[in-house]
């Protein structure tokens, strides 16, 4: 494989990095790259590059979050020494995720190459970014200037928890994004920026893990020596990006909100528009 293709490997795992976490449409921007600079590769493995970039991704929130996600605590007993015990209030905030999930996983798991038959392609892609770019600026402007109800992770409740999960099943549609869903759909029902940005975060971590297990399912592992290498630089780059974008994700809107996303998400989906319209 000749060295362009490797940098294009680069960029495409720098897009991912960036634009699975924000909540900008990885799906869109990958499109618009793909319309400039196509991997020379078959089809099939462009589709196993996309979700093996996404694992790297996810890995980030992984190793982040680490101490946050794993139920397991190290206590010391009595006679100073450690033991390995169950944290409950991880393990029900596991719960939560999981509650938050299936309501994708319902839909996702069988209708998942439908979706992406009928829903993969640019124009739906535009319309969507435009779609949750206004979103965002009129939930915005709806909670100007008010307090959100939850405004910690810890005061989600299995009930919030199912209603963002119904909110996380319209990013099955490319070009809504999975964060843009879930923390539209959180500030709605009265989440805070903050909690509703990490808890999306979260649900990534089983969403993406088994979207992913699926499509390598599907795929298989018969690369030769040169896609293998393709794929661990993209999955090395994607994590580092990522865990660059998730830091100043939620440094950001500590101070500010999202309606830089939403006239970003609009402006972005007019680009694909014209692209359309003059091809």
């Amino acid at each position: 494989m000749e060295w362009i293709e490797y940098l294009k490997v680069i960029i495409l795992g720098i897009v991912e990095g960036i634009t699975e976490w924000l909540p900008i449409s990885s799906t869109g921007h990958l499109i618009l790259v793909d319309e400039f600079m196509k991997l020379n590769m078959s089809d099939a493995f462009k589709e196993m590059f996309d979700v093996v970039i996404q694992l790297g991704a996810i890995m980030a929130v992984v190793v982040i979050y680490f101490k946050k996600l794993i139920p397991i605590d190290s206590v010391k007993k009595d006679d100073n020494k450690s033991k390995l015990a169950w944290n409950k209030d991880k393990l029900i905030m596991w719960g939560k995720i999981l509650v938050a999930c299936m309501p994708a996983a319902i839909i996702g798991v069988p209708f998942d190459d439908k979706l992406d038959e009928l829903f993969y392609n640019a124009p739906t892609v535009a319309v969507m970014l435009i779609v949750y770019g206004i979103a965002f600026i009129v939930v915005e402007k709806l909670h100007k200037g008010k307090a959100f109800k939850i405004n910690d992770i810890s005061e989600i409740t299995f009930k919030t928890a199912a209603l963002i999960g119904i909110f996380q099943v319209l990013a099955l549609i490319p070009g809504t994004s999975r964060s843009g869903a879930t923390i539209v759909g959180a500030m709605i029902i009265g989440v805070g920026r903050t909690a509703a940005a990490e808890f999306t975060f979260y649900l990534a971590v089983p969403v993406m893990f088994g979207a992913s297990f699926l499509k390598i399912l599907k795929f298989g592992f018969a690369f030769t020596a040169a896609e293998a290498a393709a794929l661990i630089l993209g999955m090395v780059v994607a994590f580092a990006v990522s865990v660059v974008a998730i830091k100043f994700l939620m440094s950001y809107i500590k101070k500010h909100d999202f309606t830089v996303f939403g006239w970003y998400r609009i402006v972005l989906g007019v680009i694909v528009l014209a692209m359309m319209f003059v091809k």
